[in-house]
């Protein structure tokens, strides 16, 4: 396709409002966010109803500032992209209605993105070289999911969670260690004063296949270690906690990811999600990419957390291949990958 294609893409799937507008899939003409993190952090975490009702006093600001910082005109987009599934049911329609109100009085073209396939494409934002074949890690509060990224659109999941996402094991143990919401950050900052070899929490495999992910026994062991110091009365050292469990999370994303890299024979590797954007993460993954002489890629912690723009990345595939969705699109909160 020779004429440049200029993407409006709306993201509502959790608690961020975000808008962008994204020419050809990888430039980032404008990326506006609207976090509600400070509203959720009163009651430890994301409270659907409430988010659904701030999504509909917000979404109309943030998608007319993102026209106006990429100094465009509705009359100059060529298409309306939105997260669709999966995601929290109530914001998902917030987005899904406005944008395919937009898209009716405007007379565009409207595009449904998975959530999935955009934090994987934020990766085409960031690295202008990066083309399939890749092997993608997905870690963030709702997924963890290891990906094989054949071509644009086309995914094999290889290995996903069988309990708890990643990045809801941080929230729930920096809920047990006094941290708070939201527990990715708060426990990459903290850990960075801790031990990370200070206490030996399991590292969890799982049978049938060797790229799944298991995190509740994890949690688990955390808990028990901190009921048994409470018992014995003894000191718990908040940092050290913090620090064993990150080490042990990263162990196993790093050691799954590693094994699909052998397996499949692919040296590029990517990581995706709110939880990409821990610190410690990813220098394990760039350490581990390079003894490997792996192409490691990874998004900045903006386009790691939910954002429009790889959404607009995500569509501007699926547009020049074609896929337009009708004015009946619907919010689908469990959509698996793949599914169109």
């Amino acid at each position: 396709m020779n004429k440049d294609v200029t993407i409006l893409a709306i993201e509502s799937s959790c608690d961020e409002t975000a808008a962008a507008v994204v020419k050809n899939g990888r430039e980032v003409l404008s990326n506006v966010i609207y976090s509600q993190i400070d509203l959720h952090t009163l009651y430890g975490g994301v409270v659907p109803e409430i988010a659904s009702r701030k999504h509909m006093d917000k979404i109309n600001q943030v998608t007319a500032k993102a026209l106006e910082d990429s100094h465009l005109t509705l009359k100059e987009i060529d298409a309306i992209a939105v997260t669709y599934g999966p995601g929290l049911v109530g914001p998902l329609l917030v987005g899904v209605s406005f944008a395919k109100a937009m898209a009716y009085a405007a007379n565009l073209p409207i595009v449904g993105v998975h959530h999935i396939e955009g934090h994987i494409s934020a990766n085409y934002i960031a690295n202008p070289e990066l083309e399939p074949p890749f092997v993608c890690l997905v870690v963030s509060g709702g997924h963890t999911h290891l990906v094989k990224v054949s071509d644009y659109g086309q995914y094999e999941i290889i290995g996903k969670t069988e309990d708890d996402a990643a990045g809801e094991a941080f929230d729930k143990v920096a809920r047990a260690i006094g941290l708070g919401y939201p527990g990715g950050p708060k426990i990459d900052k903290v850990s960075k004063e801790g031990n990370p070899q200070a206490i030996a929490f399991p590292r969890a495999k799982v049978g049938g296949n060797v790229y799944d992910f298991s995190f509740s026994g994890l949690k688990s062991a955390v808990l028990n270690y901190l009921n048994t110091q409470a018992m014995n009365g003894e000191t718990v050292v908040t940092e050290d906690v913090a620090a064993s469990f990150q080490q042990a999370v990263i162990d196993v994303l790093v050691g799954h990811s590693m094994e699909a890299i052998d397996t499949y024979h692919i040296d590029k590797f990517a990581i995706a999600g709110g939880v990409a954007s821990n610190s410690g993460l990813r220098q394990a993954f760039e350490e581990a990419c390079a003894k490997k002489n792996v192409s490691f890629f990874m998004p900045p912690p903006i386009l790691c957390t939910d954002n429009a723009a790889m959404i607009g990345a995500a569509a501007y595939y699926e547009y020049i291949k074609g896929v337009r969705h009708s004015l009946d699109l619907n919010a689908v909160p469990n959509l698996k990958l793949g599914e169109k």
